[in-house]
């Protein structure tokens, strides 16, 4: 039995210690390791901060403790631990009093939990330690610390540890913010989880990149504009940055945008759309972190915009028909084209969508063309392709290499980030995006032969719990490409609500090792039906997610265990 003396409770005597030099108490609910070690009386939590082996089977040396599941090593004296991955142990304060040992098992911690947090989230970034990452997330969300906060800290890190700039990473954990408001609680963790992951992957084994400083002085922003993109034709990456950051510091955010648009549309459908991507999700992820950020982030983009494969030197772009030099022929008018229509009302006509997904290059460029010229808006323009690109991946026949897949994602992640860059940028820059990505629809069209049919609306008796249970099964097989699309149309067309759809698809890929394209269509889905034609969106990532799907789950198994040392449990009994 313990005896309590205000904060101490006595937990044994100096004799409980003769033989091994160590003895395990609870008390207050709390497991605590009591060691003799130099002639002291040492006291620390029992449980490992790693993944909670009982630390009084551990080893003591020389005043380091040593855990023997993972050899994790900690100062006895004080709990730092020797290393990263393990965090620290608690230590508590000790009294002998004569023969009797006291201990204070719940002493004041100054450091707050986000302190804390926060700070085990730079190690897990620096270091790239997934299971350091998810017990951050986990923790920064218990202490009810909004995702903004953590997020701000993954996407700066990314822009400043990775010399080439905007990648991948950057653009999952952009992905992962929109995505957290419509998911479940633990789906939110998961997000955050996997961007993060997916930050200190892509940036692990490079070097930092060292930003310049921007030009002194006041500039006119057009001259600015045209510096800019001077600089990025002729891959000078350093005298674009430091434009850049002019413009940032002197111009307003539509401006800003737009110069990066433009210059990311000076050439075609740049680096298989992810240039595109990529800017749009910078642009989506100061919206959650604030554009007083924009420093930080956008100069990141510049080593893509400036090391982008160009596709008009590519031969499918080129032949059997010069598709860039026809673009390149109604650009010269495209000026012309947007004044005129400016005072303009346009509502497309009946079969327009149908015209981007023809066989006809000339009639599509012709049709686009006369819309602008009768006052259709970049963001009226921009919706319409990305349906197009949705029927592309909603009808992309399984006869295909499997690579294909990505052909007609690309097309469509680029058509959903210029949705979204049509409603924060101007110019001539974001309607030739617009034609980029018609044209990538057009050259797209040899993986819907034969295309895969859209469900038709039918009769269902399944409830629609149901229609999302058979859902997440199909997703545990493989090749279920046409099942998952067929009950994504019965659930929507029997009227099943589409958050709880998007929620249950969400879950159901955070729960894979999805890859970066993977996670990318499906937020671009979400995208889409906020934007409308929901049914057409949702269908074409279900069969997207099936044809990707089982995966080892490998991070979801690091999470879990992640969640259930949060919880206290003893894994080392269950493994």
């Amino acid at each position: 039995m313990t005896t309590i003396d205000q904060e101490f409770v006595h937990v044994g005597t100096l004799a409980d210690l003769d033989g091994t030099d160590r003895t395990r108490v609870t008390t207050r609910g709390q497991a605590i390791a009591v060691f003799r070690h130099e002639g002291e009386i040492y006291a620390v939590d029992n449980r490992c901060p790693h993944m909670g082996f009982p630390l009084n089977q551990g080893t003591v040396d020389d005043g380091i403790l040593t855990c023997h599941w993972h050899h994790a090593r900690f100062e006895l004296a004080c709990g730092s631990t020797f290393d990263p991955f393990a965090d620290d142990v608690p230590t508590y304060p000790v009294e002998v009093r004569g023969e009797e040992i006291w201990v204070d098992p719940h002493p004041k911690r100054d450091e707050p939990p986000e302190k804390r947090w926060l700070a085990r989230l730079d190690d897990g970034l620096e270091n790239d330690l997934r299971l350091v990452l998810a017990k951050a997330v986990i923790g920064l969300d218990d202490a009810e610390v909004g995702y903004e906060t953590p997020l701000e800290r993954i996407a700066i890190f990314g822009a400043r540890y990775r010399d080439d700039g905007w990648g991948r990473g950057l653009t999952t954990m952009g992905a992962m913010a929109n995505l957290l408001p419509g998911l479940q609680r633990a789906d939110r963790r998961r997000a955050l989880y996997t961007g993060a992951v997916s930050v200190a992957d892509d940036a692990a084994g490079h070097p930092p990149r060292f930003v310049q400083d921007p030009l002194t002085g006041e500039h006119d922003p057009e001259r600015l504009d045209r510096w800019f993109r001077d600089c990025i034709e002729v891959h000078d990456r350093q005298g674009g940055e430091r434009v850049l950051r002019s413009a940032i510091a002197d111009g307003s955010r539509k401006r800003v945008v737009s110069m990066l648009v433009g210059a990311a549309t000076d050439h075609r459908y740049l680096d298989t759309g992810h240039t595109m991507d990529f800017l749009n999700k910078a642009c989506e992820t100061l919206d959650h972190v604030g554009w007083k950020r924009a420093d930080d982030l956008l100069p990141a983009l510049v080593p893509q915009l400036v090391n982008a494969e160009r596709s008009e030197e590519r031969s499918s772009w080129r032949q059997p028909v010069d598709l860039a030099g026809l673009l390149a022929e109604s650009f010269e008018d495209l000026p012309d084209r947007i004044g005129a229509g400016e005072d303009s009302e346009w509502t497309p006509s009946e079969g327009f969508v149908e015209t981007l997904l023809s066989e006809e290059p000339h009639e599509l460029v012709a049709t686009l063309d006369g819309a602008i010229e009768n006052g259709a808006s970049a963001a009226q323009l921009a919706d319409i392709v990305a349906e197009a690109a949705a029927t592309r991946v909603a009808q992309f026949g399984t006869g295909n290499e499997f690579r294909d897949w990505n052909t007609v994602h690309h097309t469509y992640t680029y058509a959903n980030a210029v949705c979204g860059l049509a409603r924060r940028a101007d110019g001539e820059g974001i309607y030739r995006a617009i034609y980029d990505g018609a044209i990538n629809v057009y050259l797209d069209r040899f993986l819907n032969t034969p295309p895969a049919p859209i469900p038709e609306p039918r009769e269902v008796g399944a409830d629609h719990e149901s229609l999302l249970d058979d859902l997440l099964e199909t997703f545990d097989e493989e090749g279920a490409v046409n099942t998952a699309g067929r009950i994504i149309a019965d659930y929507l067309d029997s009227g099943g609500d589409t958050e709880e759809l998007k929620r249950t698809l969400g879950g159901a890929l955070l729960r894979e090792d999805a890859n970066f394209h993977t996670l990318q269509n499906v937020e671009a889905a979400f995208r889409g039906t906020e934007r409308g034609e929901g049914r057409l969106h949702l269908i074409a990532t279900a069969r997207y997610l099936a044809a990707h799907t089982p995966t080892r789950r490998e991070r979801e198994q690091t999470f879990r265990i992640a969640t259930r040392l949060r919880r206290g449990e003893t894994l080392h009994e269950s493994a």
